[in-house]
């Protein structure tokens, strides 16, 4: 079974905390700043060492959580808002796999392998994680590693 590499989103590689007002918004049930936030890396970069990656064999994820407290409609705006955000910023990758799951359901469920690497900016997250897991700051820097 091949290797997966998963991301997080907010936060790792969605600088949705720097959208202004972003916790107002999501109080409100509007998916405007999982839309508009910026990215936190050079992602030129990263989907090189992606599409790298990939043709190697490994196998490419996100794991993303949805709003704390949504109901469905909300779940399926800010879903169709993450799609598009990857779409629109990483759009030579082409994901294996993506879940964007209820808030707080544990990562490590997504796992397939025990060799699986996860980036998140959550420590419990990756504390929790069955294979590797790495802080946002060394996503590129372990990538390029690989």
């Amino acid at each position: 079974m091949n290797t997966y590499i998963f991301f997080d989103m907010d936060g790792t590689i969605a600088d949705l905390y720097g959208v202004d007002n972003w916790l107002e918004y999501l109080v409100n049930a509007d998916a405007l700043p999982y839309e508009i936030a910026k990215p936190l890396l050079r992602l030129s970069a990263l989907a090189k060492v992606l599409n790298r990656l990939q043709r190697e064999g490994y196998k490419l994820g996100i794991i993303s959580w949805l709003a704390k407290g949504s109901d469905a409609n909300y779940d399926e705006a800010v879903t169709k808002a993450k799609e598009k955000w990857l779409a629109k910023h990483l759009p030579s990758i082409e994901w294996d796999t993506i879940h964007i799951v209820k808030y707080g359901t544990p990562k490590e469920r997504f796992a397939k392998t025990p060799h699986d690497i996860l980036f998140d900016d959550e420590e419990k997250n990756r504390k929790n994680w069955t294979g590797k897991a790495f802080d946002v700051d060394e996503i590129l820097k372990v990538l390029r590693g690989i």
